[in-house]
């Protein structure tokens, strides 16, 4: 889709996320600033309600917001994080660091750094479910050293994943999956902002696809859009059957066999990252694809292989990793 993702042209102010009990949470956070663990299902808009808190919370939100995906760091090489544009100015002549040395230093700097309006910045650590015990303790002595200047907002599916230590200096706000009704709503003020007919059978069409997952029915409402130029239940139904990640998964898998690892792990992360996707959603359209790309013993392979992974998947620590370890499998080989 070359066109600009709703998702980002449309993200929701604090007024306008679907969860009532979340945003009457996250609006008095704006006068009484605290540490927030926002927990939830992936796609149920964690990562849009802490830039909406951001937007309203601060009068410069483009650089006294600080977004750490700890994707970007945990399942990463030293080299790829040095080399990454938002940390490399972090680690200029820190190339004797370790790894965990190196995540401590850049997390360390930014909560140091003075907010630039106001009197706070906030620090949003996006899928924290997947970080390490050890660096969590690390976390907790960098909120401890910067609580005045500094806000936390851990984003979470997994809150369980997080030590006692985390949970209990930050207030947990529950984001529950949207219901139908206010997906639909969601939906209905982007249609009218973007001037795309629509009707409300369409939208409750794409809502129910959705299944409580905000991105994907935005971004299924978008392509409905582009394809047929409206929102109604006909226009859904016929572009929302061939709506996948098929060639995603194509490309993925592809560069995975011929050896091109570094390819196939940024389409993996495009996936989770981007596309909002988790690691089982992922194994489940790898294996749709598997059956119609291989056969025999490589098909056999492939499914032996997933279910090894979704069982990892079931008590791991990072979607990302045990998905890299299928593509690695594939790879192995080449």
């Amino acid at each position: 889709m070359d066109a600009p993702l709703w998702t980002e042209t449309h993200a929701p102010a604090l007024e306008e996320l679907p969860q009532d009990d979340a945003r009457s949470y996250l609006e008095r956070a704006v006068d009484e600033p605290i540490n927030l663990v926002l927990q939830g299902p992936p796609g149920s808009g964690k990562t849009a309600a802490a830039r909406a808190l951001a937007r309203e919370a601060h009068d410069d939100p483009d650089n006294d917001l600080i977004e750490i995906n700890v994707a970007d760091f945990f399942g990463r090489s030293k080299t790829e994080i040095k080399n990454d544009p938002r940390f490399a100015h972090f680690l200029v002549g820190k190339s004797d660091l370790s790894k965990r040395d190196m995540i401590n230093h850049v997390l360390t700097e930014s909560a140091s750094y003075a907010p630039v309006s106001g009197e706070y910045k906030t620090i949003l650590l996006d899928n924290a479910e997947d970080v390490r015990e050890d660096f969590q303790q690390a976390l907790r002595r960098i909120m401890e050293k910067h609580h005045r200047t500094t806000q936390f907002v851990v984003a979470t599916r997994q809150p369980t994943k997080l030590i006692p230590p985390i949970r209990s200096r930050c207030f947990p706000v529950p984001m529950r999956a949207p219901t139908s009704g206010e997906l639909v709503g969601v939906l209905e003020r982007i249609a009218e902002a973007e001037d795309v007919a629509y009707d409300a059978d369409g939208l409750e069409f794409v809502a129910g696809y959705a299944d409580g997952n905000v991105r994907e029915a935005v971004l299924a409402a978008q392509t409905t859009a582009v394809e047929e130029g409206e929102i109604t239940m006909s226009a859904a139904y016929e572009t929302l059957g061939a709506v996948g990640f098929d060639e995603e998964i194509e490309s993925m898998l592809e560069a995975a066999e011929t050896g091109d690892f570094t390819d196939a792990r940024k389409t993996l992360d495009d996936l989770l990252v981007e596309e909002g996707l988790d690691g089982e959603e992922v194994l489940e359209e790898i294996l749709a694809v598997a059956r119609s790309r291989y056969q025999g013993e490589k098909l056999a392979q492939v499914q032996r292989l997933a279910a090894d992974i979704e069982f990892d998947l079931q008590g791991g620590t990072s979607d990302r990793l045990h998905v890299s370890h299928l593509l690695a499998e594939l790879g192995r080989e080449a």
